[in-house]
C-alpha cells in the first residue's frame, strides 16, 4: 500500500526535482561522504514510489525522496528506527548517514545500512503461511514498541493510522468507476461502509503505515527484513493488516490473522483500507501492470474473506 502519489521529477510548485539517477547519487555520496566515495552505485529493482533506492557497495544502500511531499520521512527515520529496531524480531533499515540537499537535487536523503533478501512480490516459492506468522509477530512487537512522543497518524503519515474517512469519498467514487467496468459496487460499498462506522478504541500504538509485498524481504524461508517505514506513526494499526489480502491465501491469512491479535472491528476498518487502495488504483488508468494484477487479486481476496460473503456462504 503506497503512500498516494506525487509528481516525482520537474518542477512541483517552486521545488525543481531532478532526475534521480546513478550519476547524481554518486555525485552527492562523493562530495559529502568522501569515505564511500569509490563504491559502485547501482539501481535497486524494484524501485518504490515514494522513494528511489541505490545499493552503494555491497554493504549500503541511499535512498532519496521523490518529491516534496516525502522529504520529511528522511529525518521520521533518522530519529525514530535505531529505537524501533532494538525492539523488533526483524531487521529493518539502520541509518548511517544523513544527506544534504546538493547537486540540483532540493531535499535530505540518507545513507542506510543494505538489507538482504527477495522482496516477497517475487518470492513465490516462499511458504506463505512461515512469512504470515513471522509477520505477524513484527507487527504485535511494533505495536508493544512505547508510542509516547511517536510521529502522531495524520498528515504527515497519509492519514495511515488515522480515520479512513479521509479517503471515503475517493473509494466511493473508484467504486463508481468499478462499478461501470463489471466489478460488483454493491459488495464494494458494503465492505467500506462497514469500515467507515469502525473506529480504534484503543490508545496510539505504532504502526507501519505501509506493508506491502515490495516491502517485505525474505531470505532462506523465512521473512528478513521490513522496508520503508516513511508513513509510520502512532495511531489505529489496521491499516497495516491490509497484506492479508495482497499478498496472503486463505490458509496463510488465518494464520496471520489467529497471531497479530486484534478484533473484529480492527479487520473490518482492514478491510476497507484494502478496497480503498484497490479500488483506486484499478480505477486509474496509469496503473501499472503489476499493480493492476496485485489489486485484482486483492479484490477477491476480500470479497471472498467478508463478513458478507462467508454469511451467505454459510447459509
Amino acid at each position: 500500500m503506497r503512500c498516494p502519489p506525487q509528481p516525482r521529477a520537474g518542477t512541483v510548485g517552486r521545488v525543481t526535482v531532478p532526475s534521480i539517477d546513478e550519476a547524481l547519487v554518486a555525485g552527492l555520496i562523493a562530495d559529502q561522504f568522501p569515505q564511500w566515495a569509490r563504491l559502485p552505485v547501482v539501481a535497486a529493482s524494484p524501485q518504490g514510489w515514494d522513494n528511489r533506492t541505490f545499493r552503494l557497495g555491497d554493504a549500503l544502500g541511499v535512498r532519496l525522496p521523490s518529491a516534496p511531499g516525502y522529504a520529511h520521512q528522511v529525518a521520521q527515520e533518522h530519529r525514530w528506527l535505531p529505537l524501533l529496531a532494538s525492539r523488533l524480531p526483524v531487521p529493518v533499515p539502520r541509518p548511517l548517514g544523513l544527506g544534504r540537499p546538493g547537486r540540483g537535487y532540493p531535499f535530505a536523503w540518507s545513507v542506510n545500512a543494505w538489507l538482504d533478501g527477495e522482496v516477497l512480490s517475487r518470492s513465490d516459492a516462499v511458504d506463505r503461511v512461515v512469512v504470515a506468522r513471522e509477520l505477524a509477530q513484527f507487527l504485535v512487537a511494533l505495536r508493544g514498541v512505547a508510542a509516547d512522543d511517536g510521529p502522531p497518524a495524520g498528515p504527515r503519515t497519509f492519514y495511515r493510522g488515522a480515520d479512513l474517512a479521509v479517503y471515503a469519498d475517493q473509494a466511493r467514487a473508484a467504486i463508481a468507476v468499478l462499478g461501470a467496468a463489471g466489478h460488483d459496487p454493491v459488495a464494494l460499498r458494503a465492505v467500506l461502509d462497514r469500515a467507515l462506522v469502525s473506529r480504534w478504541e484503543g490508545g496510539p500504538v505504532w504502526f507501519h503505515g505501509d506493508v506491502a509485498p515490495d516491502n517485505l524481504l525474505v531470505a532462506g524461508g523465512h521473512l528478513a527484513g521490513v522496508l520503508d517505514f516513511g508513513c509510520s506513526g502512532v495511531g489505529d494499526p489496521a491499516c497495516d493488516l491490509v497484506i492479508a489480502w495482497t499478498a496472503l491465501d486463505a490458509a496463510s491469512r488465518r494464520v496471520f490473522r489467529d497471531a497479530v491479535g486484534l478484533d473484529d472491528a480492527t479487520w473490518d476498518r482492514a478491510r476497507g483500507w484494502a478496497v480503498w487502495k484497490a479500488a483506486i488504483t484499478l480505477a486509474d488508468p496509469t496503473s501499472g501492470r503489476d499493480r493492476v494484477r496485485e489489486q485484482r487479486r486483492a479484490l477477491r481476496e476480500i470479497l471472498a474473506d467478508s463478513p458478507q460473503m462467508r454469511s451467505l456462504t454459510a447459509s
